[in-house]
């Protein structure tokens, strides 16, 4: 393969990933329905005159009652959209599924953290996570792809391979089934516990952007959720050409998941930095839409015995982010079996806090939360692995 390196080689999708097509036959309801939660109110109405549902002329007026109903108040069964005629109802549940994906697993921490396990689909499961007591309320850590492909050596989730990316219509289902268990669809806004939406959990964003912007169009919408774009942060690990089209796309906040100051480390820790090293990195961060004192990126800095953790190192950040709006969150290293790491002390940590923040930044020291469930940053992981093409064919075809 002339001019492929084994960089390339490295960060390139498995040979038989599941594409956009295929993976949106794959996906659809019982009995080929077209799952509704995810689609625009465009898509929606084109969808509705498609299938005989509603006529041209009032597909419209339709999705939009029907969008609201789905994604504002959250219901799960046609019958209960009452301003829609019932032989239009009826028709709706022959040609669309608002059902959520199966929680097989609830996990709540000593501190209030709930971890779900959801299966999105045969052989596909992910973990969101609710945080209370962040941002107004609290936030909700949603996963982007079942497993991931990054390899970065202090996260548990970087152990499981990747499977596939998931769909906008999945991502915004973890935050249905949140509000679902936090019974929050009938709350007014300033009663409701999930404010703030981060793409912190399983996978990485920016490789799959296409459907990361779309879940933030429907996230962020009136009649959807109605989350403040500037309450939705999306974490990279440092896919640099994307970064400044994710701003471009989405309006959303940055954060970057950093973790060291130098490329020999950094290669090390986040081997993604072989293909995009810091320089790269830092001119597509100052490159973002927006970034101001009021739209700072946050950098996470995950704090490792003995690995990035001296003052050196934390003068060296602040040379590195002159210029640039930001806060660090240092991120006491959350442990996971087998992990090669330790965190560094107390007193490790608050010296290297002090350094930063007489530097002029914003340092805060993340409290772990949810580290008795294994739903503490950098903990999350399922059980799902990737089935070949050829083995899931055999099975679809035995029934």
């Amino acid at each position: 393969m002339a001019g492929v390196t084994r960089l390339d080689l490295a960060f390139a999708a498995p040979a038989d990933r599941v594409l956009p097509d295929e993976a949106d036959a794959r996906l659809a309801g019982p009995r080929g329905k077209l799952p509704l939660t995810g689609l625009t109110q465009d898509e929606l109405r084109a969808a509705l005159s498609e299938r005989g549902v509603a006529s041209p002329a009032q597909a419209r007026m339709r999705a939009e009652q029907i969008w609201s109903w789905a994604h504002k108040r959250g219901v799960t069964d046609f019958s209960d959209m009452t301003n829609i005629a019932k032989e239009t109802r009826a028709a709706l549940g022959e040609h669309f599924d608002l059902a959520r994906p199966d929680v097989i697993d609830r996990r709540q921490s000593a501190d209030g953290v709930v971890k779900w396990l959801l299966r999105l689909s045969p052989g596909a499961e992910a973990e969101s996570v609710f945080i209370p007591d962040v941002g107004r309320s609290g936030a909700l850590c949603v996963s982007s792809q079942v497993g991931c492909t990054l390899n970065c050596s202090f996260c548990h989730t970087g152990t499981q391979p990747l499977v596939r990316n998931l769909t906008a219509g999945e991502i915004v289902a973890q935050c249905l089934v949140a509000r679902d268990d936090l019974g929050e669809w009938t709350a007014g806004p300033d009663a409701r516990r999930l404010s703030n939406i981060v793409f912190m959990g399983m996978g990485e964003p920016l490789y799959n952007l296409d459907a990361v912007a779309a879940a933030i169009d429907i996230l962020s919408h009136g009649e959807s959720l109605g989350i403040s774009r500037r309450r939705i942060t999306v974490s990279t690990s440092g896919v640099a050409p994307k970064i400044p089209e994710l701003g471009a796309r989405t309006g959303a906040m940055l954060a970057i998941s950093l973790h060291a100051v130098t490329d020999a480390l950094r290669d090390e820790l986040v081997p993604i930095n072989r293909a995009y090293p810091i320089a790269e990195l830092m001119k597509a961060i100052r490159a973002y839409p927006g970034l101001s004192n009021a739209r700072r990126v946050t950098f996470e800095y995950v704090m490792l015995k003995g690995v990035n953790d001296s003052p050196a190192e934390a003068r060296a950040l602040v040379r590195l982010l002159a210029g640039v709006p930001a806060k660090i969150n240092l991120i006491p290293f959350n442990p996971w079996p087998g992990s090669p790491y330790e965190c560094s002390s107390t007193s490790t940590i608050k010296t290297f806090a002090d350094i930063v923040n007489r530097a002029g930044y914003a340092s805060p020291i993340r409290t772990p939360r949810g580290r008795d469930i294994l739903a503490a940053c950098g903990q999350l992981r399922s059980e799902s692995t990737k089935e070949r093409a050829s083995a899931r064919r055999a099975r679809e075809l035995q029934g």
